[in-house]
């Protein structure tokens, strides 16, 4: 036997020895929520965001009780004052969103990704779902605990509400839904466009500038346009009243789901589609 079959043997000994790991759904949940949680900016955004939702809340009715707000908000109730911040926490959550997904395309970390993954769509759908839970949970904690404690300063108030109220419960479900919500698309539209810069700013633009720019449409056009945007219906999902121009919360809910699954849709094709 020559050296040369004497020295492969070990070696063939040694690869049949070592062993075979299987891509599994949940090896890739586990991966995913580990590289999550290792960035700093996740934990520093989802506290801006649980602040918004708190500080923004209880802002609004301390200055309700105090007689500060103009006459606008002479018809606010504990839920409008206590959701005052969702518009401000919607954008810290959906930045985040952007960036737990964007970020791996900046750096080039999505080659070793994608490599241990070949199948794709799974990393898409795990950093998706996960951030999407976590989202989700600072959105319905921060609502709750921003409308408990609003509740407290507005008590005896015109304002005053209590949890079994009509559709309170609801309205703050709702709310929380709807960050969760917006977790998920600012993760879809990082994986989309692959770029944080690009992807922060459709989702600004998609959420604060496109509401403005409809109302230099023609009424007819407006009315028929703006309750199906993504601000509006989502808007509407924990609005506590509603009126013939805005959606139902149900409706409201089916259309930003529409949404969600548009922006997931899209990066699902162009992630199966294209090469890193």
């Amino acid at each position: 036997m020559s050296s040369l079959t004497m020295d492969a043997e070990p070696q063939q000994e040694a690869a049949a020895a070592r062993p075979r790991y299987k891509v599994t759904g949940w090896g890739v949940l586990r991966s995913e929520w580990a590289k999550m949680w290792s960035l700093r900016s996740t934990w520093i955004t989802l506290v801006l965001g649980l602040l918004f939702l708190l500080v923004f809340g209880l802002i609004a009715a301390w200055q309700f009780e105090s007689g500060g707000l103009d006459e606008d908000f002479e018809r606010s109730t504990a839920v409008d004052l206590s959701l005052f911040g969702v518009p401000f926490a919607q954008l810290a959550l959906g930045v985040l969103g952007v960036l737990v997904t964007a970020g791996e395309y900046s750096t080039g970390m999505i080659r070793s990704t994608l490599a241990a993954v070949p199948r794709r769509l799974p990393v898409l759908w795990s950093k998706a779902g996960l951030y999407g839970l976590v989202a989700l949970a600072v959105g319905m904690v921060g609502v709750f605990v921003a409308f408990g404690a609003g509740s407290g300063i507005l008590s005896g108030t015109e304002a005053e509400m209590g949890l079994s109220d009509d559709g309170v419960a609801r309205s703050l479900l709702g709310a929380g839904l709807y960050l969760g919500l917006i977790g998920v698309i600012g993760a879809g539209l990082g994986s989309w466009l692959r770029s944080p810069a690009g992807g922060i700013s459709v989702l600004v633009g998609v959420l604060l500038l496109v509401p403005g720019l409809t109302s230099l449409l023609p009424n007819s056009w407006e009315d028929n346009i703006s309750p199906y945007l993504p601000s509006s219906a989502g808007e509407s999902m924990y609005a506590l009243t509603h009126d013939s121009t805005t959606l139902a919360p149900g409706a409201g809910l089916a259309v930003f789901l529409g949404w969600t699954a548009f922006v997931l849709a899209g990066a699902a094709y162009r992630l199966k589609r294209n090469d890193v």
